[in-house]
């Protein structure tokens, strides 16, 4: 792993979209509390402000893969924290 990339980025907040061959993986880092607000279509809204710290894009075949090892590190996780 290439040493400026060791440290990892922070991102509190992801939003996954999709195209016919890939998914794409927007994480971001919170830039202000959430707040009220109203939506596009006039509903309301939670509003959250945050930067784009990184977008990852993998092959729809990859997608699956992430799923099973992103579940098998929660199972993990909760049975050593005892957290769900």
């Amino acid at each position: 792993m290439p040493q400026d990339k060791a440290g990892g980025q922070y991102a509190d907040f992801a939003s996954i979209w999709h195209t016919a061959d890939q998914f794409v993986f927007d994480f971001a880092a919170m830039t202000a509390p959430p707040s009220a607000g109203t939506a596009a279509d006039g509903h309301e809204a939670t509003v959250y402000e945050a930067q784009v710290v990184t977008r990852v894009r993998v092959p729809a075949s990859q997608a699956i893969e992430i799923m099973k090892a992103l579940g098998a590190q929660l199972d993990a996780w909760e049975g050593e924290t005892g957290r769900r």
